[in-house]
């Protein structure tokens, strides 16, 4: 099987051996210079400051985004929240979980984000803003220029999912101003799921210091006392770890995060080029180099992704809800090739010749 989903994604040969390997004990000094490594390349391809911290958490990214706001917004925050999809949708849960006071920018599925969508917030007493950089289910990638100096204008602390696209496109936390990024093990840094990535400025420290979180397991006081000494307060995903170690390491020789961003863009482009004649729409008015999200115009989008999955043993990534039938995406994160592309588009081709698109 191929796969071209936006996670899990394929890892590299190096990768793949360490999850073969026995998962040694971890409380040693050597699985601490493991986790200071993880936190020093995070920060670096994140170009987060200096006195930035790193968490890793054993849980999905949707356990980092929960964590995010359990730990630095409170009730007598009012946040802003971008909602154009299901990922901007599972921030808004979380806030009315958590009892957050909240406004919600409801973008239509593909839509970009618009000064003109920021405007009736200037000034208006808002302390946080959410947004998933990247909306995965619909392949929307938001102007975080735009959202950035929004939010230095209005002061406001900014939490920004970048599952999806962390390594896959442009970010620089420390010129953007913002305050919490996430991301995850599966998407572009090609690793199983399991751990997430939270980089907390110092800003969030301090927010962190000063909100009670009512749970201990995410509580990241613990988690960033812990990791002063290069550990997790409870049991992570150790090997996962360490394959992260292998991978940002493999990043970090081949270029770093521009030469990562440059090789997922080259796919992107590639893949995109090859379909401008199949019965397929681009969804999004503003594209990430990590997936490709399509319109089927003349077929249902989950029946091609099973025909995909059961006729041609490749992956691509379906969408549930009301997008079931009419969005599917295609990933350019992970060890892909040209040639897997080459084999991907041939299937879509056989499927139009036979008339099952």
């Amino acid at each position: 099987m191929i796969n071209f989903t936006v996670g899990p994604v394929q890892s590299s040969e190096a990768v793949r051996a360490i999850g073969a390997e026995q998962v040694p004990y971890f409380r040693t000094s050597e699985f601490s210079d493991v986790m200071f490594e993880n936190e020093k390349l995070i920060k670096k391809f994140a170009k987060a400051s200096d006195d930035s911290k790193v968490v890793f958490l054993t849980s999905s990214g949707s356990g980092a985004m929960e964590t995010a706001i359990m730990n630095t917004l409170t009730p007598d925050d009012k946040a802003l929240v971008v909602n154009g999809g299901s990922f901007g949708h599972r921030f808004v849960e979380l806030l009315e979980l958590h009892h957050v006071p909240y406004t919600e920018i409801k973008l239509e599925h593909g839509k970009a984000l618009k000064a003109e969508h920021l405007a009736p917030y200037e000034g208006q007493g808002y302390t946080a803003f959410l947004v998933n950089k990247h909306e995965t289910s619909t392949g929307v990638h938001y102007d975080m220029n735009l959202i950035g100096d929004f939010c230095k204008r209005n002061q406001l602390f900014l939490i920004v999912d970048c599952i999806s696209t962390f390594l896959a496109d442009p970010f620089d936390m420390k010129e953007l101003g913002a305050d919490i990024m996430i991301t995850g093990s599966q998407k572009a840094l090609a690793c199983p799921p399991g751990i997430s990535v939270m980089v907390l400025s110092p800003k969030a420290i301090n927010r962190v210091n000063n909100t009670k979180c009512v749970c201990q397991y995410f509580d990241l006081k613990i988690a960033l006392k812990n990791m002063e000494r290069g550990q997790t307060p409870w049991t992570p995903a150790v090997g996962i770890l360490r394959q992260i170690n292998a991978r940002l390491k493999e990043i970090d020789a081949n270029g770093g995060v521009e030469g990562e961003i440059a090789r997922i863009g080259a796919l992107a482009t590639y893949f995109r080029e090859k379909i401008k004649n199949l019965p397929f729409e681009i969804v999004s008015e503003s594209l990430s180099n990590a997936v490709t999200p399509l319109h089927p115009t003349t077929a249902s989008a989950y029946d091609i992704f099973l025909k995909i999955k059961d006729e041609y043993g490749m992956w691509i990534c379906p969408n549930g809800g009301d997008m079931k039938d009419t969005i599917f995406r295609v990933g350019h994160i992970g060890a892909l090739t040209t040639e897997d592309y080459d084999k991907l588009i041939a299937a879509f081709k056989d499927l139009q010749k036979y008339g099952n698109i």
